[in-house]
């Protein structure tokens, strides 16, 4: 059964139960401040989760069945064996307050083994033991035992069987997990094979989560308004096992691209094995790349876009280097887009851009690979070793700190998967550490700027606030007009303010053209000519952001927010100050362009009277 039947299989059924069908939502979550990208099903029913919105009204339903397009990082060094990808698709179906464990237990076990005919010995259940905070899941354990014998419904703790939230606080629950049987045969590491032994007897299927608890950031459990259920079944994982296949990759969501990769031979033949994993890694981070960059994210050192560069990079990486040619990346991108296009039928509108996001992409690590890496990293162990940062590792050895590795990212663009393949070693994880708390670092700077700019400054003059608060105005009038000029994927990445200048930090991948530059600056004059007034209203977030209020960054907004909005060129949220009316801001005028750092750009301008 190839992957298309598989998913309009599981809709229709879904359909047929009286769901409403939702569209996918983007991998770029903006209005969710709690995750970077959208890692699961249930991100876009989280505000009907909490009770901030009412399905009823909105989506005129309150059960929904979804194919939700997913990008998850926190397996990454997984991929390459048999079912662990970056992108995939979460089937998944979606009740608030309406149905809860006994429909949907019934509803999952009707699916797989009267829709699908799945095998019912092969299929086991797990459910959770309970901790200090939630008693035991009898009730899920009763219910199982109308389907399943009872040795092949298994207890586990929180690890195992409590899903959520996606980011530091948001819903959750306890879960029970569907759990497949490849061999029927118990491995020779345990005493007792069980679902979640890592001899790959067994798989994880599908999540039903029971979703009734909200966390919040201090570690406090509370109840949601209603009893709600998530659940998520990886797409390229039924496949595998309705295509009777031992890994992912074999499925018809791969297959094309596997076997035009492995056909070229670009790896050098190292090894059968190291070859087969290699292929895999670019097959799944090129298809992650394409949706990445189609759901409008960019190349970057922050955040997605950072995201989005490692993964790219890291399948450059797979080459054997320097014979990467970027017309085969091209064909690569092709296959994707055919495979996915019937259903993601944006990726062909997107094609073109994608393309010349690469290119820009691959000619900047084409730059990076021809530094003397070795030359490069003896300079910056010596300048860690004077400043003292990190581990004290000296200028020469093939040991790496975590704050050296992250110096080679963001000032060189040296990637750390780079960094280890030519014999460079660190942990990992201190280095995810490091990029966690430099974007923390430039969260709070950012939070900072955008909280007044020092106007409540006793050194400043009436005149210089005056100039500062046009400034902070004419920031909003810049931004739009460089979303509308260059792509709504364009987003402020920072600015600074004083009484002589405004400075504005944004991702773009390349430097902007003259002519470029000249419509900014004449639209941002248009509309200060216009006498627009500056508005504002107090809201919730979630309200804000239904609206069409643009947020900067990822920091934690409060529940209740203002937003400026300028006439109907601009809406975003801020905390000021602004002027009454653009017509005070005076004559704007851009002083420079330039690059501020890897794919972010950084315009300078002035204003007079």
């Amino acid at each position: 059964m190839r992957s298309e039947k598989i998913r309009k299989k599981f809709i229709d059924f879904f359909l047929k139960n009286k769901h409403k069908l939702v569209e996918s939502s983007s991998l770029w979550p903006k209005d969710d401040a709690s995750v970077l990208l959208t890692t699961a099903g249930m991100q876009q029913f989280k505000p009907f989760f909490l009770g901030i919105r009412d399905p009823q009204i909105d989506l005129n339903s309150k059960i929904f069945v979804s194919s939700q397009r997913c990008f998850r990082t926190s397996d990454i060094d997984e991929v390459g064996d048999a079912t662990h990808a970056t992108f995939f698709e979460m089937l998944g179906n979606f009740s608030i307050g309406a149905y809860f464990k006994d429909e949907a237990i019934n509803l999952a076990w009707k699916f797989l083994t009267k829709e699908l005919h799945l095998n019912i010995k092969k299929l086991w259940a797990t459910y959770f033991i309970g901790d200090k905070n939630v008693k035991t899941d009898s009730e899920t354990v009763k219910i199982w035992k109308k389907f399943l014998p009872e040795h092949r419904i298994i207890g586990y703790g929180a690890h195992d069987n409590w899903w959520g939230p996606p980011g530091k606080s948001g819903p959750c629950g306890p879960c029970s997990e569907i759990h497949y049987d490849f061999t029927s045969q118990p491995c020779v590491k345990k005493e007792k094979c069980l679902p979640n032994c890592e001899c790959g007897r067994f798989m994880e299927l599908w999540n039903l989560v029971f979703m009734e608890y909200y966390l919040d950031e201090a570690g406090k459990l509370s109840k949601l308004p209603f009893k709600n259920i998530d659940t998520g079944m990886g797409l390229e994982r039924l496949a595998l096992i309705m295509q009777k296949k031992q890994n992912i990759f074999e499925t018809d969501l791969y297959s094309t691209l596997m076997l035009k990769i492995r056909q070229n031979k670009i790896f050098g033949q190292v090894s059968e094995i190291e070859d087969l994993i290699r292929a895999r890694i670019v097959s799944d981070h090129i298809k992650g790349s394409v949706f990445l960059l189609a759901d409008g994210i960019n190349f970057g050192n922050k955040e997605q876009g950072y995201i989005l560069r490692r993964i790219f990079r890291r399948a450059l990486d797979q080459f054997q280097l320097p014979n990467i040619d970027l017309n085969f990346i091209f064909e690569l991108v092709d296959v994707v887009i055919k495979k996915y296009a019937k259903n993601f039928k944006y990726l062909n509108h997107r094609r073109q851009d994608i393309l010349d996001q690469m290119k820009i992409e691959f000619d900047q690590y084409s730059k990076v690979l021809k530094l003397n890496i070795e030359a490069l990293v003896k300079k910056i162990k010596s300048e860690n070793s004077k400043k003292q940062f990190g581990e004290q590792t000296g200028p020469s050895g093939r040991h790496l700190s975590a704050h050296e590795v992250f110096v080679l990212y963001t000032t060189y663009g040296l990637s750390p998967d780079r960094l280890k393949k030519i014999g460079f070693n660190f942990n990992t994880n201190e280095f995810e550490k490091e990029v966690e708390k430099h974007q923390a670092i430039s969260r709070a700077g950012a939070e900072k700027k955008f909280g007044g700019h020092g106007l409540n400054s006793s050194k400043l003059s009436p005149e210089q606030k005056s100039k500062m608060t046009r400034f902070h105005t004419a920031t909003h009038l810049l931004h739009q007009a460089l979303r509308q000029v260059l792509g709504k994927t364009v987003k402020q990445q920072g600015s600074d303010i004083n009484y002589e200048r405004l400075r504005f930090d944004f991702d773009y991948p390349q430097k902007l053209t003259q002519d470029q530059i000249n419509q900014v600056e004449k639209m941002v004059n248009d509309v200060i000519k216009k006498n627009l007034p500056v508005t504002f209203e107090k809201m919730t977030l979630a309200e804000a952001i239904r609206r069409g209020a643009l947020a900067f960054f990822k920091e934690k907004y409060p529940e209740n927010v203002t937003v400026y909005s300028i006439g109907d060129f601009s809406k975003e949220i801020c905390g000021g100050p602004h002027v009454k009316n653009t017509s005070e801001i005076g004559e704007f005028k851009i002083i420079s362009e330039k690059s501020s750092s890897a794919g972010i750009r950084r315009i300078k301008a002035s204003i007079q009277p």
